[in-house]
């Protein structure tokens, strides 16, 4: 049985991600030039850190040197956290979102902009924007519902001391 050398780098690195309660969350080699590029993201529900980044690095570089699964070909290690606007695929990416503002494709074809409000196992509860001056309505949307889903960055949206205050 073969495996591919994704496998193999998921195999190798996922237990130095993991014993540093970091999740995994994508790992690709690209070809750029004479080298490729390793580039592997990490998250956490609080985060990730630059000084979490460059010590996984550290880490993540030492083993490598110590296997065979990149080859002898040279390549460039990055480490780094996922962007916001990165895809949500996984329930654990939106028990990460409660509270922020998600813009959801439907598989039925609607398209849902609307604040995370609560999740479980099934789905999402969700606050929908009211639509001039309207107040806003709750919506309950299970997974099963959602083909695709981003947060939606807010450049001016009160933190929860100025809404509390």
């Amino acid at each position: 049985m073969s495996t591919t050398q994704n496998e193999r780098l998921r195999g190798l690195l996922e237990p130095f991600v993991t014993e540093r309660e970091l999740d995994l969350e994508e790992l690709t080699v690209t070809p750029a030039g004479k080298r490729r590029v390793l580039r592997v993201v990490v998250d956490s529900d609080e985060g990730v850190h630059l000084d979490a980044c460059a010590e996984l690095s550290r880490a993540v570089s030492e083993v490598l040197d110590e296997s065979d699964v990149m080859g002898g070909a040279p390549y460039v290690l990055e480490v780094t956290s996922p962007g916001a606007d990165r895809p949500l695929t996984e329930p654990r990416h939106y028990r990460r979102a409660v509270g922020r503002l998600v813009k959801a494709q439907l598989r039925q074809g609607d398209e849902l902009t609307a604040r995370i409000t609560a999740m479980d196992e099934d789905g999402l509860d969700l606050e929908v924007p009211g639509v001039k001056g309207r107040k806003p309505t709750q919506r309950r949307v299970e997974f099963s519902e959602i083909a695709k889903a981003r947060v939606e960055i807010e450049f001016s949206r009160k933190n929860k001391n100025e809404e509390e205050a």
